[in-house]
C-alpha cells in the first residue's frame, strides 16, 4: 500500500518522530545509584552524577535531531512508583519476592493518609531538564491517575472507605500536579498507563471479575478520572496518554488488542494524543482506531524489547494501514515504549537504542516528506 506524501510537519507536540521518554541508564549512573544505596556516596554526590548524565543524554537527543527531549527518567528506579512515592499520604511497601530473582526489587505503594501533591521532588527534576532543553520541547512523563487508583486498589488502605472520596482526591492531586508542572515550564506532559493494557487482556479481565469488579465499569471510571484530572489544563499544554502492556527488562504482562476498551477509551478520553503499542501481535490490529475522535495517534511500531531493527518498508506499510482508520496527518511514529521503564533497562545495547531512534526519525522524515519532523 502506498502512502501519499503530504509534506506536513509538526511544530507542536506530538511530533512526527516522537519518543516515549525513558532511556537505558549508562554504567556510570548505575554504579552511582548502587553506591548511594549502599551508603558509599551521599544524595548530593548522586545528584551531581545524575545531572552530568542527564546533560549528556539531552545533548545526544538533540544530536539525533529530536524535537522533544526528556531526562530519560534517570533519577527514577521505577517509571511509575517514584511519582507515587512522592505524593503526600503514600508510603513505599515491599512485596513478596517468591520466585523473583534476588537482584530484582519487588515494591509498590500504599495510601496511609489523605493524599495531596505537595512539594513533589519531580518538579525540581523537570526544572533542571527545562534548563537544558534550549529550543527543544522538554517533555515530562508521569503515571496516570487511573494507574494510581488501580495500583493502590491491590494494596488496600485504611484511609478511604468511600471510593468516590478517593476518586476526588486523586483528581485534586493531578490537577495540582498539572498546574505545578505547567508553572515550571512544562508544555508537553505524558501520562503513562498500564491499566488499559490490563483491561485489553481477556485473562486479566477475568481476574478482575474474580475480584468482584466489572472491567467495563472500571474503564468508564478511569476515563472519568483522566478527564477530570486534566480538565483545567492550560490551553497551550499538550497532554498525551501512553498505553503499555508491560516493559520490565524486555518482558510484558498483558496481551490483547484494544477492542475491549476502544470505544470507551478512544471516543471519550479528552487527551490530545494517544501513544499506542503496535510492535507485535500482542497489540492486535488497527481496527479499534475507528473510534478515535480528533486526537493524534502516535504509532509505537518500533519495539524496544530487543535490538533488532525493523524494516523501513514494513513500517511504512503499517503506517499506511493505520491511515485507513486515522488520517495520515493525525498519525506520528515512535518506539512502542521507553527503553528502560525501570532502572534495570531492556535487553539491548545503547548503540541499538540509538539505532532505533534513528530508524524512527528517518522513517518519519520519509513518510511525511519533510526534512524536519
Amino acid at each position: 500500500m502506498s502512502i501519499p506524501m503530504t509534506g506536513t510537519r509538526r511544530i507542536h507536540p506530538p511530533f512526527r518522530c516522537d519518543i516515549v521518554g525513558s532511556y537505558l541508564r549508562p554504567e556510570t549512573l548505575r554504579e552511582a545509584r548502587f553506591q548511594f544505596e549502599s551508603g558509599e556516596i551521599s544524595a548530593e554526590e548522586l545528584k551531581v552524577i545524575e545531572d552530568e548524565e542527564i546533560t549528556l543524554l539531552v545533548n545526544k537527543q538533540k544530536e539525533m535531531g529530536l524535537q522533544t527531549v526528556t531526562d530519560g527518567e534517570f533519577r527514577r528506579g521505577w517509571w511509575h512508583l517514584d511519582f507515587f512515592f512522592g505524593v503526600q499520604g503514600t508510603e513505599k511497601i515491599g512485596l513478596p519476592t517468591a520466585g523473583i530473582d534476588n537482584r530484582n526489587r519487588a515494591e509498590s505503594f500504599r495510601v496511609v493518609d489523605k493524599i495531596s501533591f505537595g512539594d513533589h521532588p519531580m518538579l525540581e527534576h523537570f526544572r533542571f531538564l527545562k534548563t537544558l532543553a534550549g529550543d527543544r520541547v522538554a517533555k515530562m512523563t508521569i503515571p496516570s491517575p487511573a494507574l494510581f487508583h488501580f495500583v493502590q486498589s491491590y494494596n488496600g488502605n485504611d484511609v478511604y472507605d468511600d471510593t468516590e472520596e478517593l476518586y476526588l482526591d486523586i483528581i485534586a492531586v493531578y490537577r495540582e500536579a498539572i498546574q505545578a508542572f505547567y508553572d515550571a515550564g512544562c508544555r508537553y506532559l505524558q501520562l503513562d498507563d498500564t491499566t488499559w493494557g490490563t483491561l485489553c487482556s481477556s485473562r486479566h479481565r477475568m481476574l478482575i471479575r474474580n475480584r468482584g469488579q466489572d472491567p467495563d465499569q472500571l474503564a468508564r471510571d478511569y476515563v472519568r478520572l483522566i478527564n477530570e484530572s486534566i480538565a483545567e489544563r492550560p490551553d497551550d499544554m499538550v497532554i498525551a496518554l501512553h498505553v503499555c502492556r508491560g516493559n520490565f527488562r524486555s518482558t510484558w504482562f498483558a496481551a490483547g488488542g484494544y477492542e475491549p476498551v476502544a470505544e470507551e477509551l478512544f471516543s471519550h478520553t479528552k487527551v490530545d494524543a494517544f501513544f499506542l503499542e503496535y510492535d507485535n501481535e500482542r497489540s492486535g490490529d488497527f481496527h479499534p482506531l475507528r473510534y478515535i475522535e480528533d486526537q493524534f495517534v502516535v504509532l509505537g511500531l518500533v519495539t524496544t524489547k530487543h535490538g533488532g531493527l525493523e524494516s523501513k518498508d514494513m513500517l511504512k506499510e503499517r503506517i499506511a494501514e493505520a491511515a485507513g482508520f486515522v488520517e495520515l496527518d493525525k498519525l506520528c511514529l515512535s518506539t512502542q515504549c521507553g527503553f528502560a521503564s525501570t532502572e534495570e533497562g531492556n535487553m539491548l545495547t545503547e548503540e541499538e537504542q540509538w539505532n532505533k531512534i534513528r530508524l524512527v526519525r528517518e522513517t518519519a522524515n520519509e513518510v511525511w516528506n519533510s526534512s524536519s519532523v
